[in-house]
């Protein structure tokens, strides 16, 4: 009876299992590496907030414009006052002035007054340099903000490629885990029927015992590796759920040297501090454009009333046309100058510098896909030369001619060998992506543009 229900358990148990194991698997999303690039430029959070750091840059080009538009004003004002001049001001504004009002002690010693004013104004600037100026350097950097957010979709993308690659690299470390596994077990199945059959020690079946408790560690640590990978991934897509990676290599082709070298010229942070350096030498002229008038044209259309606000017992009106020249405001402008080159001299420097660590990377990542690449070959014919190993030591010990020890460390040979194989294909399709993202093709090499 004990039995019985001791199986009944064990088969709740294992359904249960089941159940949670698909459940986990369903939740999953399995994706391609082009889908996964599309999918976090649309939803990663990093990207969302740059484009509305790029929305918010775009204002300023209005920002900017609005100092050339007209403006127009409305204005209620109450003033209430006994000042001799402000009184017969406002009576004449208000149409109430009387012949009795030129009388002697009502001009110096006026009673107090109410004045309700309502003005409509406006100004039309017609020449303002400085403002010409701000306008095309707001242009000129919300086009740099653009280049840097093109930039930004490129590393969400290099990322995406190693996290990827994280994902499919994990599934390829769990099959050599499971393989492993396999292949422990094989042996202790070997050492066994030796000792069964008084052909070997029964050490021999303790370190074969040991070595598959080591291998099935390593297979929980691998699976582990591969959770995290995939929630992950799933992190980088904007989502909360693991997203999965289908079986099939994503294939990576690294093309010559000259197509990278003349491609980086164009990167898209290149483009962007170019456009900066323009600015910074608007700088220079918007510095200047202290020196120069600002010309303009303006009115306003008033109504004044003694009684209520918005009355209109007087009104009035007024054009006017304005010139404004600052003719001297302390050496501020020529201070403002010189600060302005040499911030352009800087910013000129910083491309200068850009400019080469371009290259230099360029340089450097294309050196290091033909290094992953010779040392993928290297891997696939040190894992041949492990798997004929281990099958000659395997024959020997079946045969009594090695001791299990000799079994064992050739079978971690051939566990290094299979996990080294798998890195190494990892690292050289990582190095191509990152030359790639150094040259700023990322995009047009995955055919996502």
């Amino acid at each position: 009876m004990t039995k019985l229900c001791n199986l009944s358990l064990f088969i709740f148990f294992s359904f249960l299992i089941l159940v949670v194991a698909q459940n986990v698997n369903a939740a999953e999303k399995h994706i391609s590496l082009s889908d996964a690039i599309r999918t976090a430029l649309e939803n990663n959070h990093e990207v969302l907030a740059f484009k509305s750091s790029l929305s918010a840059q775009k204002e300023d080009i209005g920002i900017s414009r609005s100092f050339l538009l007209p403006k127009i004003t409305f204005e209620e004002r109450y003033m209430r006052t006994n000042n001799p001049t402000y009184s017969f001001m406002a009576k004449l504004n208000q149409k109430r002035f009387a012949q009795s009002d030129f009388a002697v002690t009502s001009l110096n010693n006026p009673d107090p007054i109410n004045d309700f004013q309502t003005s409509l104004s406006f100004e039309q600037p017609l020449f303002v340099r400085k403002a010409h100026i701000g306008l095309d350097m707001s242009k000129k950097e919300f086009s740099a903000k653009s280049e840097e957010f093109i930039r930004k979709k490129e590393e969400i993308a290099l990322r995406v490629v190693q996290t990827y690659l994280m994902v499919h690299t994990a599934k390829e470390y769990v099959r050599v885990a499971e393989k492993a596994v396999e292949d422990a077990k094989e042996h202790l199945r070997i050492a066994e029927l030796r000792y069964k059959a008084g052909l070997g020690l029964y050490s021999d079946t303790l370190r074969a015992s040991t070595a598959v408790t080591d291998a099935e560690q390593r297979l929980v640590s691998a699976q582990k590796n591969l959770n995290v990978a995939k929630r992950a991934l799933g992190l980088l897509l904007g989502m909360s759920e693991s997203v999965d990676s289908i079986d099939k290599t994503p294939e990576f082709t690294a093309m010559g040297i000259d197509y990278y070298t003349s491609a980086s010229l164009s990167r898209k942070d290149v483009k962007s501090l170019e456009l900066r350096h323009e600015n910074a030498k608007n700088n220079v002229k918007l510095a200047e454009s202290g020196y120069f008038p600002a010309i303009g044209i303006g009115g306003s259309y008033q109504l004044n009333d003694h009684r209520r606000p918005l009355g209109s017992e007087g009104d009035s009106w007024q054009i006017t046309a304005f010139l404004r020249w600052e003719l001297l405001d302390g050496t501020k402008r020529e201070y403002e100058r010189s600060k302005a080159k040499y911030k352009a001299a800087e910013t000129e420097e910083y491309l200068n510098g850009l400019k080469k660590a371009v290259a230099f990377k360029v340089y450097e990542a294309y050196l290091g896909v033909q290094e992953a690449k010779k040392n993928v070959e290297l891997s696939k014919n040190a894992l041949k030369t492990a798997e004929e190993g281990k099958r000659l030591v395997k024959i020997r010990y079946e045969n009594a001619l090695s001791p299990i020890v000799d079994l064992m460390d050739a079978q971690v040979s051939l566990d290094h060998a299979r996990a080294n194989l798998v890195a190494k294909g990892n690292e050289y399709r990582i190095a191509v992506a990152n030359l790639s993202y150094e040259s700023g093709t990322i995009l047009k090499d995955l055919k996502i543009e």
